[in-house]
């Protein structure tokens, strides 16, 4: 029996896509093992989204023993002359990694990055999470942001079918999970390619019978706004996380139409606004990116207007990198000491808000879910909320379990709750 050791880096998407694989090669008779040292080849879940990563591949790449490896993910997809002598399983083909493995521990070097339109589910899993069922929902995107290296790795919007995703939910229920995330490039856009939408994925989701919750995952404004007052009456179901991942990436309209982001500030504003009107408690997260080409001071200051103003509960910093391929890469780039200072700022108006927002929670009673072990040596364990609020409790409980508690203090990125 060969042993096979996973890296994984990127998304919630990468990670059920590591998840797949592990799953189908343990049905195929290997053993998935937990360190580099004990496995006969490595296999890397590469992501491309950033600079920054992608460095910290190429450097963690430079530390695995000289054993046989193979490449998957995004940074196979799109960079392959990059890998030249390794094995390569593209984005589309990870229902093709037991050959891969099989081929490349006989010597050989394989390379399977032709883009495929499988479904890719109802696969054999391991999962990350024992309590957390992770879905891709759909494959690929409608936009074409000039700063964004992931299109090219994940394609045109591929939306899977409805009745294959009910199916993975229903196998999830009955295996106790109790969180649900459906994820993908862009949420929002699910179902454009195949005449539905997501709101009527969702209805049917949260018609099915057991104890779970639904957290929805990464979507764009430029779609989210079209069917947004459906999709806040769809938050209020009690299974559904009040919880909306929806990045603004710049709060000037000009930065955010030289990075073809179609929507405006106005209305990205409106859609968090209603949902905020119906929804009080509802978590927003957003994503951020410092210094985007020939952004001036002033439309950097519209960015931290908008911050001031919506207050959100999360924000994803990038401080922007030109990516290889992409438009935005050819354009005039910024100092990187005027991109640091921008992030700078904006992380010190972000963490200036979160005592306000969260002090709000104190006092707060409800069930949450464990779902995750707190540090190390801390005897705590961390749960969420309604809102997928993380909230640190004390004791040792079973994964899933569900508690009721008092929020009775906390700080800039967690609630603490005492067992009531």
């Amino acid at each position: 029996m060969h042993k096979i050791f996973f890296f994984t880096q990127g998304c919630s998407n990468n990670v059920a896509d590591t998840e797949t694989m592990q799953g189908i090669l343990q049905q195929d008779g290997y053993e998935i093992v937990k360190t580099a040292e004990q496995a006969d080849l490595f296999v890397i879940n590469s992501c491309t989204v950033k600079n920054a990563t992608e460095k910290d591949f190429f450097r963690y790449l430079k530390t695995l023993p000289k054993k046989p490896l193979v490449i998957a993910g995004c940074i196979a997809q799109t960079d392959p002359e990059k890998l030249a002598g390794l094995s390569l399983l593209g984005t589309t083909q990870i229902n093709n990694i037991t050959d891969v493995v099989e081929q490349t521990l006989d010597g050989n070097k394989v390379v399977l990055i032709k883009k495929e339109n499988n479904q890719r589910l109802n696969l054999p899993k391991i999962r990350k999470n024992p309590v957390v069922e992770i879905i891709p929902i759909n494959r690929g995107c409608l936009g074409n942001c000039t700063f964004c290296k992931t299109k090219a790795a994940r394609f045109n919007l591929q939306s899977f079918e409805k009745e294959a995703i009910l199916q993975q939910v229903k196998t999830a229920i009955s295996q106790s999970i109790k969180e649900i995330w459906l994820t993908s490039q862009d949420t929002a856009v699910y179902g454009l390619d195949i005449g539905l939408a997501l709101p009527a994925l969702l209805r049917e989701i949260l018609a099915l019978d057991g104890a779970f919750m639904v957290r929805l995952g990464m979507g764009n404004p430029d779609h989210f706004k079209l069917y947004i007052d459906e999709l806040t009456q769809i938050f209020l179901h009690p299974k559904m996380f009040k919880f909306l991942h929806i990045p603004m990436q710049a709060g000037d309209n000009d930065v955010l139409k030289a990075m073809k982001r179609d929507y405006t500030r106005e209305e990205f504003s409106e859609i968090v606004q209603r949902l905020r009107e119906k929804i009080p408690e509802i978590t927003i997260a957003t994503d951020i990116i410092c210094g985007f080409p020939e952004e001036t001071d002033e439309q950097f200051n519209e960015t931290l207007k908008i911050i001031e103003q919506l207050k959100f509960d999360v924000i994803n910093i990038s401080r922007y990198s030109a990516r290889p391929k992409t438009f935005a890469a050819t354009l005039p780039q910024l100092a990187g000491g005027v991109i640091a200072e921008r992030s700078r700022k904006i992380t010190e108006l972000f963490e200036s808000q979160l005592p306000e927002i969260n002090k709000k929670w104190i006092g707060w009673q409800g069930i949450v879910i464990i779902d995750d072990y707190g540090k190390e040596g801390t005897q705590t364990m961390l749960a969420r909320t309604h809102t997928y609020k993380q909230v640190v409790v004390k004791g040792d409980f079973a994964l899933g379990e569900m508690l009721h508690v008092k929020i009775v203090r906390v700080d800039e990125y967690s609630l603490y709750g005492e067992i009531l």
